[in-house]
Protein backbone atom coordinates (compact mmCIF):
# COMPACT_ATOMS: atom_id res chain seq x y z
CA UNK A 1 0.00 0.00 0.00
CA UNK A 2 1.21 3.61 -0.64
CA UNK A 3 0.54 5.71 2.63
CA UNK A 4 -0.02 9.60 2.36
CA UNK A 5 0.14 11.94 5.14
CA UNK A 6 -3.57 11.91 7.27
CA UNK A 7 -3.99 8.36 6.61
CA UNK A 8 -4.39 5.99 9.33
CA UNK A 9 -1.00 4.06 9.44
CA UNK A 10 -1.50 -0.48 9.44
CA UNK A 11 -0.89 -2.07 12.47
CA UNK A 12 1.29 -5.00 13.04
CA UNK A 13 2.80 -7.40 15.08
CA UNK A 14 6.35 -7.99 14.97
CA UNK A 15 9.31 -9.55 16.92
CA UNK A 16 11.69 -6.74 18.12
CA UNK A 17 14.51 -6.25 20.49
CA UNK A 18 12.51 -5.95 23.28
CA UNK A 19 10.09 -8.97 22.67
CA UNK A 20 7.13 -8.74 20.70
CA UNK A 21 5.21 -5.55 19.73
CA UNK A 22 1.64 -5.10 18.72
CA UNK A 23 2.42 -1.73 17.04
CA UNK A 24 -0.98 0.13 18.30
CA UNK A 25 -0.92 -1.08 21.75
CA UNK A 26 3.08 -0.58 22.29
CA UNK A 27 2.06 3.24 20.64
CA UNK A 28 -0.94 3.98 22.61
CA UNK A 29 -1.73 7.89 23.01
CA UNK A 30 1.66 8.96 22.38
CA UNK A 31 3.15 9.72 18.63
CA UNK A 32 5.86 7.82 16.75
CA UNK A 33 9.24 7.72 15.39
CA UNK A 34 9.30 4.91 12.87
CA UNK A 35 12.78 4.76 11.30
CA UNK A 36 13.84 1.86 9.17
CA UNK A 37 17.38 0.72 7.77
CA UNK A 38 17.94 -1.64 4.60
CA UNK A 39 20.21 -4.09 6.97
CA UNK A 40 22.04 -4.36 10.21
CA UNK A 41 25.76 -3.65 10.71
CA UNK A 42 25.25 -1.02 8.34
CA UNK A 43 27.88 2.52 8.94
CA UNK A 44 25.21 5.18 8.75
CA UNK A 45 22.26 3.88 10.48
CA UNK A 46 24.70 2.54 13.28
CA UNK A 47 25.34 6.50 14.33
CA UNK A 48 21.79 7.22 13.05
CA UNK A 49 20.55 4.46 16.17
CA UNK A 50 23.54 6.06 18.88
CA UNK A 51 22.29 9.78 18.23
CA UNK A 52 18.67 8.67 18.71
CA UNK A 53 19.62 6.67 21.70
CA UNK A 54 21.12 9.95 23.20
CA UNK A 55 18.46 12.09 21.77
CA UNK A 56 15.53 9.95 23.49
CA UNK A 57 15.31 11.80 26.18
CA UNK A 58 13.97 15.17 24.30
CA UNK A 59 11.10 12.59 22.20
CA UNK A 60 10.39 11.99 25.72
CA UNK A 61 9.54 15.14 26.62
CA UNK A 62 7.53 15.62 23.89
CA UNK A 63 5.42 12.39 24.38
CA UNK A 64 6.98 10.74 21.88
CA UNK A 65 8.22 7.42 21.24
CA UNK A 66 10.90 6.32 18.75
CA UNK A 67 11.37 2.43 17.17
CA UNK A 68 14.01 1.46 14.23
CA UNK A 69 13.64 -1.15 11.87
CA UNK A 70 15.94 -3.23 9.94
CA UNK A 71 15.16 -6.54 7.77
CA UNK A 72 17.46 -8.86 9.65
CA UNK A 73 16.11 -10.84 12.59
CA UNK A 74 16.32 -10.38 16.37
CA UNK A 75 19.51 -12.36 16.74
CA UNK A 76 21.50 -10.47 14.34
CA UNK A 77 19.99 -6.95 16.00
CA UNK A 78 21.40 -8.11 19.90
CA UNK A 79 24.86 -8.34 18.01
CA UNK A 80 24.56 -5.09 15.97
CA UNK A 81 23.36 -3.59 19.83
CA UNK A 82 26.26 -4.57 21.26
CA UNK A 83 28.47 -2.75 18.22
CA UNK A 84 26.33 0.45 18.14
CA UNK A 85 26.31 0.68 22.09
CA UNK A 86 30.44 0.76 22.07
CA UNK A 87 30.88 2.72 18.56
CA UNK A 88 28.36 5.51 19.52
CA UNK A 89 29.21 5.74 23.31
CA UNK A 90 25.58 4.78 24.53
CA UNK A 91 22.92 2.61 25.54
CA UNK A 92 19.90 1.45 23.12
CA UNK A 93 16.69 2.57 24.67
CA UNK A 94 13.93 1.69 22.64
CA UNK A 95 13.31 -1.20 20.10
CA UNK A 96 14.62 -2.62 17.09
CA UNK A 97 12.13 -4.27 15.07
CA UNK A 98 13.30 -7.20 13.10
CA UNK A 99 11.42 -7.54 9.74
CA UNK A 100 13.45 -10.37 8.05
CA UNK A 101 9.91 -11.58 6.18
CA UNK A 102 9.61 -7.89 4.87
CA UNK A 103 5.61 -7.35 6.52
CA UNK A 104 6.47 -4.01 8.04
CA UNK A 105 8.23 -2.64 5.03
CA UNK A 106 5.46 -4.18 2.43
CA UNK A 107 2.53 -2.52 4.82
CA UNK A 108 4.37 1.02 4.74
CA UNK A 109 5.57 0.76 1.23
CA UNK A 110 9.41 0.67 1.90
CA UNK A 111 10.66 -2.06 -0.28
CA UNK A 112 12.92 -1.42 -2.61
CA UNK A 113 12.68 -3.53 -5.74
CA UNK A 114 15.58 -2.26 -7.67
CA UNK A 115 17.82 -3.26 -4.61
CA UNK A 116 17.81 -7.31 -4.05
CA UNK A 117 20.29 -8.81 -1.30
CA UNK A 118 21.90 -12.08 -1.67
CA UNK A 119 18.30 -14.01 -0.54
CA UNK A 120 17.00 -12.56 -3.62
CA UNK A 121 14.97 -10.42 -0.97
CA UNK A 122 14.10 -6.51 -1.85
CA UNK A 123 16.17 -3.99 0.99
CA UNK A 124 13.90 -1.83 2.72
CA UNK A 125 14.49 1.74 2.49
CA UNK A 126 15.41 4.33 4.66
CA UNK A 127 12.24 5.89 5.67
CA UNK A 128 11.32 7.78 8.50
CA UNK A 129 7.64 8.34 9.41
CA UNK A 130 5.95 10.85 12.26
CA UNK A 131 2.50 8.86 13.31
CA UNK A 132 0.50 10.91 15.77
CA UNK A 133 -1.70 9.66 18.68
CA UNK A 134 -4.80 9.17 16.66
CA UNK A 135 -2.33 7.15 14.30
CA UNK A 136 -2.09 9.39 11.33
CA UNK A 137 1.07 9.71 9.16
CA UNK A 138 2.07 13.20 9.80
CA UNK A 139 5.47 12.80 7.92
CA UNK A 140 7.21 11.11 5.80
CA UNK A 141 11.07 11.22 3.96
CA UNK A 142 13.10 8.90 2.40
CA UNK A 143 17.29 9.29 2.55
CA UNK A 144 19.90 8.28 0.25
CA UNK A 145 22.16 5.33 1.87
CA UNK A 146 25.05 7.64 1.68
CA UNK A 147 23.25 10.95 3.70
CA UNK A 148 22.39 10.59 7.73
CA UNK A 149 19.29 11.85 8.93
CA UNK A 150 19.12 14.73 10.73
CA UNK A 151 17.00 14.12 14.24
CA UNK A 152 17.51 17.83 15.24
CA UNK A 153 15.42 17.95 12.35
CA UNK A 154 12.63 15.77 13.19
CA UNK A 155 12.43 17.03 17.02
CA UNK A 156 11.51 20.62 15.28
CA UNK A 157 9.01 19.09 12.68
CA UNK A 158 7.65 17.41 16.05
CA UNK A 159 7.56 20.34 18.00
CA UNK A 160 5.59 22.11 14.87
CA UNK A 161 2.63 19.83 14.54
CA UNK A 162 2.02 19.65 18.67
CA UNK A 163 1.89 23.38 18.32
CA UNK A 164 -0.27 23.97 15.06
CA UNK A 165 -2.23 21.13 16.25
CA UNK A 166 -3.83 23.06 19.40
CA UNK A 167 -3.17 26.84 17.95
CA UNK A 168 -5.05 28.44 14.85
CA UNK A 169 -0.98 29.06 13.43
CA UNK A 170 1.84 27.40 10.78
CA UNK A 171 5.20 27.87 11.42
CA UNK A 172 7.84 29.64 9.03
CA UNK A 173 10.67 28.57 6.93
CA UNK A 174 13.53 27.72 9.54
CA UNK A 175 11.41 28.17 12.35
CA UNK A 176 12.43 27.41 15.96
CA UNK A 177 10.74 26.32 19.25
CA UNK A 178 9.70 30.06 20.98
CA UNK A 179 10.06 32.09 17.28
CA UNK A 180 7.32 33.92 15.96
CA UNK A 181 4.56 32.13 14.18
CA UNK A 182 1.97 32.53 11.26
CA UNK A 183 -1.58 32.66 11.81
CA UNK A 184 -3.61 30.90 9.52
CA UNK A 185 -5.22 32.92 6.60
CA UNK A 186 -8.78 32.05 7.86
CA UNK A 187 -8.89 34.17 10.75
CA UNK A 188 -9.81 37.67 9.37
CA UNK A 189 -12.13 38.77 12.28
CA UNK A 190 -10.62 41.46 14.47
CA UNK A 191 -12.57 40.58 17.78
CA UNK A 192 -11.75 36.45 17.12
CA UNK A 193 -7.70 37.40 16.56
CA UNK A 194 -7.95 39.52 19.84
CA UNK A 195 -8.89 36.59 21.63
CA UNK A 196 -6.87 33.85 20.02
CA UNK A 197 -3.72 35.93 20.12
CA UNK A 198 -3.56 38.55 23.04
CA UNK A 199 0.30 39.56 23.02
CA UNK A 200 -1.07 41.09 19.59
CA UNK A 201 0.24 40.60 16.19
CA UNK A 202 2.52 41.87 13.04
CA UNK A 203 0.88 42.13 9.32
CA UNK A 204 3.39 42.09 6.97
CA UNK A 205 1.00 41.57 4.50
CA UNK A 206 -2.56 40.55 4.51
CA UNK A 207 -2.16 36.88 4.27
CA UNK A 208 1.29 37.47 6.26
CA UNK A 209 0.77 37.93 10.02
CA UNK A 210 3.07 36.89 12.73
CA UNK A 211 2.61 36.57 16.09
CA UNK A 212 4.35 35.57 19.22
CA UNK A 213 4.34 31.99 19.59
CA UNK A 214 1.09 31.18 21.65
CA UNK A 215 2.09 28.47 24.82
CA UNK A 216 5.35 30.43 25.63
Amino acid sequence: MSLRLGDTVPNFTQQSTHGEIDFYSWAGDSWVVLFSHPADYTPVCTTELGTVAKLKPEFDKRGVKVIALSVDDVESHVGWTKDIEETQNTTLNYPILADADRKVSQLYDMLDQTNINKEGLPLTVRSVFIIDPNKKLRLTLTYPASTGRNFDELLRVIDSLQLTDNYSVATPADWKDGDDVVIAPSLKDPEVLKQKFPKGYKEVKPYLRLTPQPNK
